[in-house]
This record gives structure tokens, sequence and C-alpha cells, in this order.
């Protein structure tokens, strides 16, 4: 259980440092990982509808 907590509280150092210290970056990545989800959604979505017919 220590280290999920640590291994949480790297994480969101981490990402506060990415987002202090270079907020252009984090954007991109944001909207990189975004783009992602969108993408399995959509792939989850055909894959469900092909099943269905």
């Amino acid at each position: 259980m220590q280290v999920k907590k640590i291994a949480l509280f790297i994480l969101v150092t981490f990402v506060l440092y990415t987002i202090i210290t270079s907020p252009k970056r984090a954007s991109e990545l944001v909207h990189v990982g975004f783009e992602g989800i969108s993408s399995a959604a959509q792939g989850v979505g055909k894959f469900m509808t092909e099943l269905v017919n």
C-alpha cells in the first residue's frame, strides 16, 4: 500500500512539474491523450456495430 502512495505522489509531482515548466508541451500531451481516447472509443463503436450486424 505504501508503494502505491509513493508512486501516486511521484506521478502527481511529475505532472505538476511538467505543467509549471512547460505549459505548452503539457497541453499538447493532454491533446494527444484525448485524441487517443477518442480513437479508441470510435474503434469500440465500430466493433460493436459490426458485431450487431
